[in-house]
């Protein structure tokens, strides 16, 4: 990729402040991070906090570490190999490889689209919109966004855009929780209970998406970033994964001390069963207006990563340009493929009735596909970094362990979301 004028703009920075380089830097990991804690997510952890108190809350705390610690593998590999996720597995494996990799990841990134614009399309209907048209204006937007804009620009969107999760803090607030019994939930877990662990895995399913690792090395090389920014990038993805697992745990304790005391059987499949559940809570004109920010920042951020890390995994498969810093004259594929997808997740959307039966169907695909995709992650850390900076001795196996865990039991979370499994 060609020197951006973002990487420019940081290196002009690195003589002036620790913080001025720093808040350069700062962008990949929080944006990848808020767009983790993407519609379903919030659906994910709305029903651990409605059918399970606060005994999911402890979880949330713990899945911090191991996100960094996966998405630190992919700012490893972007910062000192200088090349995106697939470019990387295409010039260490081949060809076929890569393509395997990139045909999933198109796979996961419709699908991330669908889940994204099922959840405008709640907000739409908690407004008497007609779906298609929160759905047709979301589309539109994120074209708009990314068709006229450069890589720093799209990025500073898409951070105001997941700012607007920060809302479920207030939510959390006003739900008023016992500390009491959070205290209790924290300490008291039913790991025995078949119900209990399904949703713990549903929970460390949803933390990594196949889209993520993409996104962030493609964003880490787009942005040029040097081996001199690594200490500063570790440091955005280590906030980012403090700042989402946080967002998890507002929602938990929100449906916790609200719908989980009082009617904790309540369906919480879509976003317009979660609205209807919890909004009475917080008074229907400004519970209305907060829930639906929250929901449409997950899902427009959500959007923007997904979207873009297919455009990015193929460009870097096949060779064309594939950087936001060209215009769209000069990489046609790169945009054509970005709009393609965004439009066939809105028009799937738009045409299909049964919404929980597609997030249903996204949640199962993500979960098989990320043992394939956490797989590629370790052996390119291991192979393509260079020498002093690959994996190697208990930092090894602690990745190929927590690795091992998030595979397996995403896998086993999606497989046991299906009706009847």
């Amino acid at each position: 990729m060609s020197a951006a004028p973002a990487a420019r703009n940081i290196q002009s920075l690195a003589h002036r402040s620790r913080w001025g380089i720093f808040l350069a830097v700062l962008g990949p990991g929080l944006v990848v991070m808020l767009a983790d804690t993407d519609v379903g997510s919030i659906i994910t952890a709305a029903q651990s906090g409605a059918q399970w108190g606060f005994k999911l809350l402890l979880l949330q705390f713990v899945l911090m570490p191991i996100l960094y610690i996966v998405q630190e593998l992919t700012v490893r590999l972007g910062i000192f190999t200088g090349k995106g996720h697939g470019e990387l597995i295409s010039e260490t494996f081949g060809k076929g490889w890569a393509y395997l990799s990139v045909a999933g990841l198109s796979i996961a990134t419709t699908g991330a689209l669908l889940t994204e614009f099922s959840g405008v399309a709640g907000v739409s209907h908690l407004y008497g919109l007609p779906r298609w048209v929160g759905v047709a204006l979301a589309a539109a937007t994120l074209l708009i966004v990314v068709w006229t804009g450069s890589y720093r620009r799209v990025e500073r969107i898409a951070l105001i855009m997941g700012l607007f999760e920060l809302v479920f803090f207030g939510i959390a607030w006003a739900s008023h929780p016992s500390i009491h019994e959070i205290l209790d939930g924290l300490l008291h877990a039913p790991i025995t209970n078949d119900h209990y662990m399904m949703l713990v895995a549903a929970n460390i399913g949803a933390v990594i998406m196949p889209w993520m690792v993409f996104y962030q090395q493609s964003a880490v090389a787009d942005k040029g970033l040097h081996p001199e920014h690594y200490r500063h990038a570790r440091w955005d993805t280590a906030f980012g994964a403090i700042i989402t697992q946080a967002i998890m745990a507002a929602v938990l304790i929100a449906t916790a001390a609200t719908i989980g005391r009082l009617n904790p059987n309540a369906p919480l499949n879509t976003v317009h069963q979660l609205s209807e559940a919890i909004i009475p809570y917080l008074g229907n004109t400004w519970g209305r207006i907060v829930f639906s920010l929250g929901i449409l920042g997950a899902g427009m951020v959500a959007a923007i990563v997904a979207s873009l890390a297919g455009a990015w995994g193929w460009g870097e498969v096949t060779g064309f340009r594939h950087s936001l810093e060209h215009h769209p004259k000069d990489a046609p594929w790169f945009y054509g493929i970005y709009t393609t997808i965004i439009a066939a997740g809105a028009a799937a959307v738009i045409t299909i009735p049964d919404l929980v039966s597609l997030d249903i169907g996204v949640e199962v695909m993500n979960a098989l596909l990320l043992p394939l995709v956490l797989g590629f992650l370790v052996a390119l850390s291991i192979k393509a970094l260079p020498a002093e900076h690959r994996l190697r001795g208990p930092y090894l196996w602690l990745v190929l362990f927590v690795v091992i865990l998030a595979g397996g039991l995403g896998v086993y979370g999606g497989l046991n979301s299906i009706p009847g499994w």
